[in-house]
């Protein structure tokens, strides 16, 4: 019996290789609303926020409403227009979902996508029922505010020491801190490993397989010798 009965997983820069179309959707938006540029690492920086939190982040000066709707309408206009082609799953996603799904895991996603956009996601690779919640950032309470978490644990009826979030951002791990449970920290989407140990996740990997090693460890009650147990 796996100690962990619930794994919750981010959607971009977890499971979904879509981390540079992200950055690329919010330039071209800042480009059709007159404003700046940000970097690519401040716009790194803010992937997983609620996309209204997001912008007011990046554009803290802005304080006027119409100007943020047109870039919120912007980005997710020039997101759609990059995704012609759905964003690809990592190495390993596809193999390692359908194993924890055998071996009697809940699966959740907690994501700071917006509603129809994973809706369309879903559906273009056959998931659309696949997990057994999923909570977006426009119903729910952007990260790292735990409610989504929270939402996720009461459908489920697991306990937060028995659930597991999985991501690659300081808001996924402190998230996952403000409602009681383990992370794991994902050093090939947004944000880099370096930042992400500074919110003391239980585990640090490179790869996505290193998860279910790891997993799989445990349960067999024998340490992993993979990447980076920190706990």
């Amino acid at each position: 019996m796996p100690d962990y009965q619930l794994l919750i997983f981010d959607w971009d820069g977890t499971l979904v290789d879509s981390i540079g179309r992200i950055v690329e959707a919010m330039h071209r938006a800042a480009d059709v609303a007159g404003v700046p540029r940000c970097t690519d690492v401040a716009v790194r920086g803010i992937i997983g926020l609620e996309l209204g939190v997001a912008i007011r982040t990046l554009y803290p000066e802005l304080d006027e409403p119409l100007r943020i709707e047109t870039i919120r309408r912007a980005y997710s206009e020039q997101y759609l227009a990059l995704e012609t082609e759905p964003s690809p799953l990592f190495e390993g996603v596809r193999e390692s979902l359908e194993a924890f799904r055998e071996q009697g895991y809940q699966l959740a996603v907690a994501t700071g996508k917006g509603r129809k956009g994973l809706h369309r996601v879903l559906v273009d690779k056959g998931w659309l029922d696949y997990f057994d919640i999923t909570r977006c950032a426009d119903e729910t309470a952007s990260k790292p505010d735990p409610l989504m978490l929270h939402e996720i644990l009461a459908h489920c009826r697991v306990q937060p020491e028995r659930a597991l979030m999985v991501g690659d951002s300081t808001f996924d791990l402190l998230m996952a801190r403000n409602a009681g449970m383990d992370a794991v920290a994902v050093g090939f989407g947004a944000q880099p490993l370096s930042l992400l140990r500074e919110c003391s996740p239980r585990l640090a990997i490179n790869e996505f397989n290193e998860l279910r090693a790891w997993l799989d460890g445990r349960c067999a009650q024998r340490p992993a010798e993979v990447s980076e147990d920190v706990g």
